[in-house]
C-alpha cells in the first residue's frame, strides 16, 4: 500500500476512537470555527480554485465541468451558512431508540453509533470537501477525502481551513484529512483499504462508480448520476407546468437533479408542449424530441430529432429529450426502462394518477407538482449532504448526519443467565 495512504489511515483510525465519545458541545463549536475560518481565508480559496478555473480551461474542460469547479464570493458564503446549519442540527450520536424490556428483565436498545472512517472519491466540485468534512465531523466519523485534479488548488485550500477550524476548537486537525497524490493508482488502493476505511463514497461519473463497484473490498455507497423525468399528465395545471419544467432544466442544469426527459400525454400536447417550449427557449434550452414531438414542435427552432441515446443521456447542459405518450401507463413504463432512480415528478390534479405515479415509480425521490431540483440535503432540511444514494440498502436520497450513522445493541441486565 502507498505510504501516503497507509499514514492517513493509521491516523484516521487514531481519530475516529477519539470521535465516538467526543460531546455534541465540542463538535458544534469546531463547525463555528470552519465556518468562521472560511470566510477569513475567503481571499487564499478563491486565488486557488482561480488556479484550478485556469488550467481547467487551458486543458479543454468543458463549460458544465467549469461551472461546477467555479467558486466566488456568494459560493463560499453560502458554504459557509451551511457549516452553521448543520452545527445547528441535532446530532444523532448517542440517541437511542427501539427500547423494549423483554419478560427476563434484559433491557435492550439500540443506539446510534458513528459509522468509523468514511472514504469519499469525488470529482470536480469543491464544495464537496467542506459537505462531507462537516457531515462527518458532527456525526463523529473520520474521513479520507480524495478530490479530482481539476480541484487539485481548492480542495488543498479548502481542506486547510477545515483543519485549521477544528484545531482552534480542540478537535484533532486529521479528523478531515485530504489526499495529495494525484496518482490515480491510490483510487484503487483506496477502495481496497479495508483495514483503515469503513465506507467508500464515490461521487462522480458512472465510470466511477462503476470502477468502485468493481475493485472495492468496502462497502460502496453509489449514487449522484440522475436521468431525471417529469410526466406532465393531461389533468396538469397548465399555468404551473412551464415554470416547474423551466426551473427542473434551466434553474442548475450542471447537476444529477436537473431535468433530463420530459414526458408529456398526448391528450394535453398540442396545447401545452409548445407553451413550455416557449419558455424553455428563453434560456436556449435544445429539444431533442421523440416523431410525435417532433411533429408538434417542427418550427421550433430549437428542436431537433431525438438521437437514439438522448432518452438515456445525463445531459448536464442546457439540453432536454422530450416524448409524448399516451397514458400515465406507458410514462410509467419508459421511467421504468430508461431512469437511474434518482429523482422523477408528475404534475397533475389526478390524485389517483399522483398516487399511483409514487407507489410505482422506484426513484430516491418522488415528486408531484413540484421540480425535480429539490432533491438536495439543505433544501430537506438536512443541512447538507456526502451524496445522493439511488441504492435500495442502507440509505437513499441525500445522505445527510443520520445516513452516516449504524446503531448498536445495548443490552443492560440484573444478573439474568441464559438457560
Amino acid at each position: 500500500m502507498d505510504t501516503e495512504l497507509r499514514k492517513l489511515g493509521q491516523r484516521a483510525r487514531q481519530v475516529a476512537r477519539h470521535m465516538r465519545t467526543m460531546g455534541t458541545n465540542t463538535k458544534n463549536e469546531a463547525l463555528k470555527a470552519i465556518s468562521g475560518t472560511l470566510l477569513d481565508r475567503q481571499g487564499d480559496i478563491l486565488d486557488a480554485n482561480a488556479r484550478d478555473l485556469e488550467a481547467g480551461q487551458k486543458a479543454g474542460l468543458d463549460g458544465h465541468m467549469c461551472e461546477r469547479l467555479m467558486l466566488n464570493e456568494s459560493r463560499l458564503q453560502g458554504m459557509a451558512r451551511d457549516v452553521l446549519s448543520v452545527a445547528a442540527l441535532p446530532d444523532p450520536i448517542g440517541v437511542s431508540f427501539d427500547a423494549r424490556t423483554l419478560p427476563n428483565g434484559l433491557r435492550i436498545s439500540k443506539r446510534r453509533v458513528p459509522i468509523g472512517v468514511i472514504g469519499v472519491i469525488y470529482e470536480s466540485r469543491p464544495n464537496v470537501t467542506v459537505d462531507i468534512a462537516v457531515l462527518c465531523l458532527k456525526s463523529g466519523n473520520a474521513a479520507i477525502l480524495r478530490g479530482g485534479k481539476e480541484a487539485t488548488h481548492s480542495n488543498r485550500a479548502l481542506a486547510k481551513a477545515v483543519s485549521a477550524g477544528c484545531e482552534k476548537a480542540g478537535v484533532p486537525g486529521e479528523t478531515i484529512q485530504l489526499i495529495r497524490s494525484q496518482d490515480r493508482a491510490l483510487v484503487k488502493e483506496m477502495l481496497r483499504a479495508n483495514h483503515y476505511i469503513d465506507m467508500i463514497i464515490p461521487r462522480g461519473g458512472a465510470g466511477l462508480h462503476q470502477f468502485a463497484i468493481e475493485n472495492a473490498t468496502i462497502p460502496v455507497i453509489t449514487g449522484g448520476i440522475g436521468i431525471c423525468h417529469i410526466f406532465v399528465d393531461q389533468s396538469a395545471d397548465p399555468e404551473k407546468a412551464p415554470p416547474i419544467v423551466y426551473n427542473a432544466k434551466v434553474q442548475r442544469p450542471t447537476v444529477c437533479n436537473a431535468l433530463d426527459v420530459l414526458l408529456i400525454h398526448s391528450a394535453v400536447a398540442d396545447s401545452l408542449l409548445p407553451k413550455i417550449a416557449h419558455a424553455l427557449a428563453q434560456a436556449e434550452v435544445e429539444l431533442r424530441c421523440g416523431p410525435r414531438a417532433i411533429n408538434i414542435l417542427k418550427a421550433h427552432p430549437l428542436a431537433k430529432a431525438a438521437g437514439p441515446d438522448d432518452f438515456d443521456t445525463e445531459f448536464l447542459s442546457l439540453v432536454l429529450a422530450v416524448k409524448v405518450v399516451d397514458s400515465l401507463g406507458d410514462a410509467l413504463e419508459h421511467i421504468d426502462e430508461h431512469s437511474t432512480q434518482h429523482s422523477d415528478a408528475i404534475l397533475t390534479q389526478d390524485y389517483g394518477h399522483a398516487m399511483r405515479f409514487v407507489d410505482a415509480v422506484d426513484s430516491a425521490a418522488v415528486y408531484v407538482n413540484a421540480s425535480t431540483r429539490f432533491t438536495d440535503g439543505g433544501q430537506f432540511g438536512l443541512g447538507a449532504e456526502v451524496a445522493i444514494s439511488t441504492q435500495r440498502l442502507h440509505a437513499r436520497g441525500p445522505m445527510a448526519l443520520q445516513e452516516l450513522t449504524t446503531y448498536k445493541w445495548v443490552v443492560l441486565g440484573d444478573g439474568q443467565i441464559r438457560a
